[in-house]
């Protein structure tokens, strides 16, 4: 049964079309709604665009490749409480205001972000430095778990019939924006601060790093106090939603929006349905084209992280207009088969995006991937799945040393079964691994670190990328390619999904499958796909998840989800 059999809302054609032209007054709410979840976006990102600094920081005690793993999960962390964020905010906006809520979620939203930049790191105050910025973390879910609902609700109830699609895209652009502001302020932070001081995470204070590198990060951070001041004075000029007043004083709004919203099977059923038919999809592929991108550039291809920052903020520029224009599209042709279409094209086309991104990136390791490739060869049960969260596992078996030594390189790999010691065979040379554990360890992994490094030197596996060998027009022409799938599959989400529920529970009903979809399949979709890839060796792997979880999306919602552009969301409460 498709979800239009049970919905409460019935398909109702806009009177009279589509109204001509913007009020001053929808202009204002389109602005201050769009203007304040930018910077929300922003302080939220912030962290993502600095996780490889955060780790060292703030996770000093672990080695590089945990401080970065326990960094993403840190990051991750913000994300898995989000559907908490939109069960507590989504609540109190179907019960006392869509405008006040989304006020007091920007006001957590800032607050916690302008600390993370005020925290002493654990050098300084030791354990509690990541216990507290976790914390912080959580709190910055929670608070964009209420944002999104209340921002989309308000714009679309605000928005006049046929245009739906195109006042809530600019809701949309909002993501990408405060990405696009966050890259902005950290690039013009890495360009004023290229000074050299010493490390404050070296225990031996002599190794010295650039002043960005040892504190100028936590700049950005501090800059959403003033970001924060003036979101909250547009926010305060704001009227109430109409369609919330109408059901207040005709004593309509709901009085248990959860009950109403997940203990009823009828709207339960639609939750569901929307989660696996719409949102999940959606969410694998923003985080494909928004983040999974900087990484895989920065952390498998050892691009410059400056470099590469500047090329998706390019990418991400050239794309965000077409945010309105399948936003606007959408209200012309419908919300579903433009998501549907977006989730079927990124999974037929991610895997030779990447490979020719790998190509174009860093075409030194493309091309010692093609005529040296690396293999470990061997016992299987002497190969561990090197998953460290918490960075405290070891891993010592010669199997183990072999692809954590390749990982640490970014030099992609195969398993072949073989007996005894662990080697690894780049082109035709063979390196013994060693056990971690054996008494000749120290004089053991000497030999292997200077025999590895020697061995793919004389394969060409370069360090770190070239970039007088990158395409620049190629790889910028790819993410802009990436950023555009992001926007067929976002723009008309927010409209489809207040369409879909009634008044007087649809922020509550409309936000917790859209944080499950994007804070749990879509948050967690860096440290999931780099687990797959360290587990393969194989640095495309990691694409699996995103792409199977878009193709799941396309056939649950082509089959099961309504269209629903000419309903009546004003008189539905």
């Amino acid at each position: 049964m498709s979800v239009s059999s049970a919905s409460p809302i019935k398909p109702v054609a806009p009177q009279g079309g589509p109204r001509v032209g913007i009020t001053p007054e929808e202009r204002m709410v389109i602005f201050a709604s769009s203007l304040g979840t930018v910077f929300e976006w922003y302080d939220f990102y912030l962290y993502g665009s600095l996780s490889a600094l955060i780790g060292k920081h703030f996770f000093t005690g672990l080695n590089e490749t945990s401080q970065f793993i326990f960094a993403l999960l840190a990051f991750a962390a913000g994300f898995a409480v989000r559907p908490f964020g939109a069960l507590v905010f989504g609540r109190l906006g179907d019960m006392i205001g869509r405008k006040y809520t989304f006020l007091i979620t920007i006001l957590i939203m800032g607050g916690a972000t302008a600390i993370v930049g005020m925290l002493p790191g654990f050098t300084t105050i030791g354990i509690a430095a990541p216990v507290i910025l976790i914390g912080l973390r959580l709190l910055q879910g929670l608070a964009l778990g209420g944002e999104y609902g209340g921002a989309a609700t308000y714009v679309a109830e605000h928005a006049p019939p046929g245009k739906r699609g195109n006042f809530t895209s600019w809701i949309q652009t909002t993501a990408t924006v405060g990405l696009f502001l966050s890259l902005l302020v950290i690039l013009g932070c890495r360009m004023a601060m290229t000074g050299q001081v010493v490390d404050p995470t070296d225990p031996t204070h002599t190794k010295m790093i650039t002043s960005f590198d040892a504190w100028g990060w936590r700049i950005p951070f501090i800059i959403s106090l003033g970001l924060l001041a003036i979101s909250v004075y547009i926010r305060l000029k704001l009227n109430e939603s109409p369609v919330f007043k109408r059901m207040k004083a005709e004593g309509k709004s709901s009085k248990a929006p959860l009950t109403e919203s997940f203990l009823r099977w009828g709207n339960l059923k639609i939750v569901l349905l929307v989660l696996f038919g719409g949102v999940a999809g959606q969410a694998v592929v923003w985080y494909t084209g928004m983040f999974y991108e900087l990484f895989f550039l920065t952390q498998t291809l050892k691009v410059d992280p400056k470099a590469a920052n500047i090329w998706v903020a390019i990418g991400l520029i050239i794309a965000t207009p077409f945010f309105i224009v399948f936003g606007t599209l959408s209200d012309k042709i419908g919300r579903k088969w433009i998501i549907m279409a977006g989730c079927v094209i990124a999974a037929l086309t991610y895997f030779p995006i990447f490979k020719t991104l790998t190509k174009a990136a860093n075409p030194d390791l493309a091309a010692a991937q093609a005529n040296s490739p690396a293999r470990v060869v061997a016992a299987p049960g002497d190969c561990s799945f090197q998953f460290n969260p918490t960075g405290t596992s070891k891993f010592t078996s010669s199997c183990d040393v072999a692809k954590g030594a390749l990982a640490r390189a970014a030099v992609p790999y195969t398993n072949v079964e073989g007996t005894g010691t662990a080697k690894i065979e780049i082109g035709s040379t063979f390196i013994d691994s060693y056990d971690a554990t054996a008494p000749n360890a120290k004089v053991e992994k000497a030999r292997f670190d200077k025999q590895l490094a020697d061995a793919l030197t004389a394969a060409g596996y370069p360090k770190t990328a070239d970039l007088n060998k990158v395409n620049k027009p190629l790889v910028i022409f790819l993410l802009f390619l990436l950023a555009l799938y992001v926007t067929m599959v976002y723009a008309p989400i927010a409209a489809w999904l207040v369409e879909l529920f009634p008044a007087r529970i649809r922020y509550t009903s409309m936000s917790l499958p859209y944080h499950i979809g994007n804070g749990w399949f879509g948050g967690f979709l860096p440290t999931i796909a780099f687990a797959i890839t360290a587990s393969t060796g194989d640095i495309y792997s990691g694409l699996w998840y995103p792409i199977g979880i878009a193709i799941m999306t396309a056939v649950i919602g082509s089959i099961f989800m309504p269209e629903t552009k000419d309903r009546d969301i004003h008189h539905d409460a």
